[in-house]
């Protein structure tokens, strides 16, 4: 379930996000909650070490500040994970033993791990240790400039298919096109983005509007859902709850957001009221999603109207549900509505959409007309070809987690 999220001022140095690896499930489960008296980041608990050192980059990524090993279990192969993590900059690793033995605190050291936690834990020497990891990876961020692409979809009006576009394209970015993508859905307060890509998220966006003052890209990582496909999605809130944000809130995301991520998606719905400074500035491109009908078309002419101005965003029409042999409005009087001929037309599949709504199982996984228009949008935006569609690694849901 998604919930507000403060951080708190006793960890002043910040939040981290802490994987802790342990096969036995006592020392597991004391180590996650002695992490979580000192701090309310993530903590995720692996309930074993990874079968093979190669499968160390499949199960932690790039997506902890801390991995907290511990070294019982099978001390031998916990000192190669150890210095597999530091050897690849994953992470600081640290580590917890029941055993006071200077020798093998000796080789942790050389391994690369930070510290040498006791058993039974003490809450002030992990404390401690925190601090110490918060101050490494602060270091280790150097500021970054705001390069990230802004990719917005926004809804002519209700209901034509903004989530189910956004989604989809956000994944082929993500799984086909191999790029760091970011999936916000701004679609307040009823956004479904996760819900359609099957996910459960721990924390919403309505998290980083509440600490937007202290945003930066280490806390917006700890407020993110981790779809298959790599993808990583910042949730509308599971709880229908009045949510003010403020254009200044926005702005910030949205910085730190292209901080982060090659590529940021934005599912604004139809919030009309969103015309924040970064969401529709010169250095985005929005996707009008609209379908051919006369209300569809006048909100499209006079939102075009509104968009294509000086210092505006590139705009590009997106025609969804498009079905040649059934139009009443004739391609002509289409293009004289939008001032301008549309740049995409997805095909209408009303079976494989609410398939995807029931299965939550991406368009673009299939071969379809739907998908092979939606990759044609992100190649587009990354002006590089996707890779082959039989080369392409359908990634399943790997994990040790608890």
């Amino acid at each position: 379930m998604s919930t507000a999220f403060q951080i708190p001022d006793s960890l002043s140095s910040g939040v981290l996000s802490i994987a802790v690896i342990s096969p036995d499930d006592l020392r597991r489960t004391a180590a996650a909650n002695a992490l979580g008296e000192c701090q309310n980041g993530p903590i995720r608990e692996f309930s074993s070490y990874p079968p093979g050192l190669n499968e160390v980059s499949h199960m932690l990524g790039h997506n902890f500040d801390v991995v907290l090993v511990d070294l019982d279990s099978n001390p031998e192969y916990a000192l190669d994970l150890v210095e597999t993590i530091c050897g690849n900059g994953m992470a600081t690793a640290m580590v917890y033993s029941a055993q006071s033995d200077p020798d093998l605190l000796v080789r942790c050291m050389r391994a690369g791990a930070r510290e040498y936690l006791m058993l039974p834990f003490d809450r002030g020497e992990i404390a401690e240790a925190l601090v110490r990891a918060s101050a490494l990876c602060s270091a280790a961020r150097p500021q970054k400039k705001m390069g990230g692409k802004l990719l917005v979809f926004l809804g002519a009006k209700g209901g034509m298919g903004v989530t189910t576009l956004a989604c989809n394209y956000a994944v082929s970015l993500a799984e086909e096109h191999r790029q760091r993508t970011l999936l916000i859905d701004l679609n307040l307060p009823l956004g479904d983005a996760a819900i359609n890509l099957g996910l459960k998220a721990q924390y919403s966006i309505v998290s980083a509007f509440q600490n937007s003052s202290r945003l930066d890209s280490h806390l917006l990582v700890t407020l993110l859902a981790r779809h298959s496909s790599g993808l990583s999605v910042l949730a509308a809130p599971s709880e229908l709850a009045a949510t003010y944000v403020t254009a200044d809130a926005v702005d910030k995301l949205l910085e730190v957001a292209r901080q982060e991520f090659e590529y940021v998606v934005v599912d604004a719905g139809s919030r009309l009221d969103l015309q924040r400074k970064h969401l529709f500035d010169d250095s985005a491109t929005v996707y009008l999603v609209t379908q051919v009908g006369i209300p569809e078309l006048r909100n499209s002419h006079r939102l075009i109207s509104q968009l294509s101005t000086e210092g505006g965003p590139k705009l590009e029409i997106v025609i969804n549900r498009y079905d040649p042999r059934s139009l009443e409005i004739s391609e002509g009087d289409i293009t004289k509505a939008l001032t301008r001929p549309p740049a995409w037309k997805i095909p209408n599949n009303y079976a494989a959409v609410r398939r995807m709504q029931n299965t939550a199982t991406p368009l673009i996984r299939e071969d379809s007309p739907i998908s092979r228009a939606i990759r044609q949008m992100t190649k587009a935006a990354c002006a590089t070809p996707a890779l082959p569609e039989d080369k392409l690694e359908k990634k399943g849901m790997f994990s040790f987690f608890r």
